[in-house]
């Protein structure tokens, strides 16, 4: 009888050391069709479609690698989006970050309103981009917003002009995610151990310099994260400029996404010149990506 069980016992471990494995891939089967999918798929068909004659009616109409990529950077409107777009990249950057930075300092240091200037500062993110963009499309009308009969008597519009419709498009970005970037910065605040403010304290640094000597050092992966996800979004624009500007106005604030979006449907309808400058946005995205990280790694390093 006990021979019985001690030749049974390793067959039962083996089963189950061939089991780990085997239910490891099972659970990460939905994730990984989900990736394929969502991901994989579309880009194999975009970079078929850059090399592709693509019209969007008529689908794939043979080769035309060069050319499409050629197209896309000859477009008359290509380095004025370019321009625009990372312009745009740089003011929203620094603004909800440094933005970000301080509302976070005033919610940690705060303590009787702390739980209302969290809600307070957080609450615009609950709200869509797209909702977002038509609450302040309807807030600038010149028609129909508040503030219509005083830009009628002053003659004045928030997006009439090339710079008033960036500096309106800007605030409505910082309005809706200043608080998530706080949110992303307050837990940074929060992972720095309070013992080496109390020694920084005790050795007699003022409030800048522990900052400039404590914080900022020890926060440098919550920049780096934070730096890559507003850089990333940012580059990315679409959906504010789409409602609120349509690209207007003279096409002062066609971004490269908007850019991609007109020539696939609108004008041109080339799904295949449209695909190529994606390719472009693409590689240009984790090239700066890359960068980004390699110079925060640097500063840690250093």
């Amino acid at each position: 009888m006990a021979l019985s069980l001690s030749t049974r016992r390793p067959r039962r471990y083996a089963r189950s050391a061939l089991g780990g494995p085997v239910q490891g891939w099972l659970y990460a089967a939905p994730t990984a069709l989900f990736v394929v999918a969502l991901f994989v798929i579309p880009l194999l068909l975009v970079l078929q479609m850059s090399g592709s004659d693509w019209p969007l009616l008529r689908g794939n109409m043979g080769p035309n690698f060069p050319e499409n990529f050629a197209d896309a950077v000859n477009h008359r409107l290509f380095w004025d989006s370019v321009r625009f777009t990372v312009l745009y990249t740089v003011i929203t950057t620094v603004l909800l970050i440094g933005l970000g930075l301080g509302l976070a300092l005033l919610v940690q240091e705060s303590t009787a309103w702390k739980g209302f200037l969290r809600t307070a500062f957080l609450l615009p993110s609950a709200l869509g981009l797209a909702s977002a963009s038509l609450l302040f499309y309807v807030l600038y009308s010149p028609i129909a917003g508040p503030f219509a009969g005083l830009m009628q008597s002053w003659g004045i519009t928030f997006l009439g002009s090339p710079e008033g419709a960036l500096w309106s498009t800007v605030f409505l970005i910082v309005w809706r995610f200043a608080g998530f970037y706080m949110l992303l910065l307050l837990v940074g605040l929060q992972g720095i151990p309070e013992d080496i403010y109390e020694a920084a304290r005790i050795d007699g640094g003022s409030r800048w310099q522990i900052f400039r000597d404590i914080t900022v050092p020890l926060l440098r992966p919550t920049f780096a994260l934070t730096t890559v996800m507003c850089v990333t979004g940012s580059l990315l624009a679409f959906d504010q400029f789409y409602i609120l500007t349509k690209g207007g106005p003279d096409n002062s604030t066609m971004t490269v996404v908007q850019l991609i979006y007109n020539i696939a449907f609108q004008g041109q309808n080339s799904l295949g010149i449209a695909a190529a400058l994606s390719v472009i946005i693409l590689v240009a995205l984790v090239v700066i990506n890359v960068v980004q990280l390699r110079a925060f790694r640097r500063t840690e390093e250093a």
